[in-house]
């Protein structure tokens, strides 16, 4: 089960973190990741982790201002979002995968959690 939290309204050119708590013990035999959804528009990747944290991807349209992280003892992923735009307003969710290149190729995740909502004002 995952369960993010973190999710607010933020001024534009402001920050959040987004968390998502796993879990069960197999925490490290997944991968972890976050995608977003914008109304009226289709689930998009934002980021996404590897098992160890030795390899990350993220979209285009977030490098350098966001930043995701895991602490596997705390069975936690982290999204720094810095630099917040109303492109940025969206439902964020995290998910998990056992295989890292599902997240850039596939919305089919192993895991899903409940979304948290991110709103941007100009």
């Amino acid at each position: 089960q995952l369960q993010a939290s973190g999710g607010g309204l933020v001024q534009a050119g402001g920050s959040l973190r987004l968390s998502c708590a796993a879990s069960g013990r197999t925490f490290t035999s997944y991968a972890m990741g976050w995608f977003r959804q914008a109304p009226g528009k289709e689930r998009e990747f934002v980021a996404a982790i590897s098992r160890f944290g030795g390899t990350t991807h993220y979209a285009d349209s977030v490098k350098g201002r966001f930043t995701i992280s895991r602490d596997n003892a705390k069975n936690t992923v982290y999204l720094q979002m810095n630099s917040l735009n109303d492109e940025d307003t969206a439902v964020y969710y995290c998910a998990a995968d056992r295989n890292l290149n599902e997240f850039l190729y596939s919305r089919a995740m192993d895991y899903w959690g409940k979304g948290t909502l991110v709103t941007v004002s100009s």
